[in-house]
């Protein structure tokens, strides 16, 4: 019962949906925080969305389906090469795409191109350590969540950070659980979202 709990904690907060999950908090959130039209807001999020989460997921389970991935939950560090390297080049895509039609607010690629740094850094280290994608994901989704509190003073930043603290605890105790990581991948991995995403963003909004 405990590992079936598990085991839909890891697969619903899953990386991938960090994104969604960040740019929905910068246009619905903190609106504040970019100058993008209401009535294009919509258009950018469900760009992101696609390109990041729909996109990269369905190419992970054609990967399964195939049999070049051998385990959606890549047991081995040799199972994340080839899903993080392809997964680095639809962020790659994206950031290129929104740099060329977001060129009237930089906000919204300058933020993608940090979540895609935290990427690529993840995409190195994976290809001789196996540093947990999902704490890095979370690492930085709370250090978004900081800058914003700290940048935004309008932002009600009480709720969304202990929501994010609760969902960081209980996502690393499911993957310790899963015996998916040992402690210290799961550390590294969240500081190393943590240190990207904090002086990442806070120099988007210097």
């Amino acid at each position: 019962m405990l590992r079936s709990v598990a085991l839909v904690i890891s697969v619903v907060f899953q990386p991938l949906l960090i994104p969604t999950l960040v740019f929905g908090l910068l246009l619905y959130g903190v609106p504040q925080s970019t100058s993008i039209p209401a009535e294009i807001r919509g258009s950018v999020y469900f760009l992101i969305v696609v390109a990041t989460l729909l996109i990269p997921m369905v190419t992970v389970f054609g990967l399964r389906l195939t049999g070049t991935l051998k385990s959606l939950h890549m047991p081995e560090v040799r199972d994340r090469r080839v899903p993080f390297v392809i997964t680095t080049l639809f962020f790659l895509l994206t950031t290129w795409f929104l740099r060329q039609r977001m060129d009237f607010d930089p906000t919204i690629w300058l933020g993608m191109a940090v979540i895609c740094f935290s990427v690529i850094f993840l995409t190195a280290v994976s290809f001789f350590w196996k540093m947990s994608a999902h704490m890095t994901g979370l690492g930085g989704l709370l250090a978004v969540v900081l800058v914003l509190g700290r940048k935004f003073p309008t932002f009600e930043v009480l709720y969304p950070l202990l929501s994010v603290l609760v969902l960081c605890g209980i996502v690393a105790s499911a993957r310790l659980f899963l015996q998916a990581h040992r402690p210290l991948e799961v550390y590294v991995g969240w500081a190393a979202g943590f240190l990207i995403c904090w002086f990442g963003f806070s120099w988007i909004w210097a």
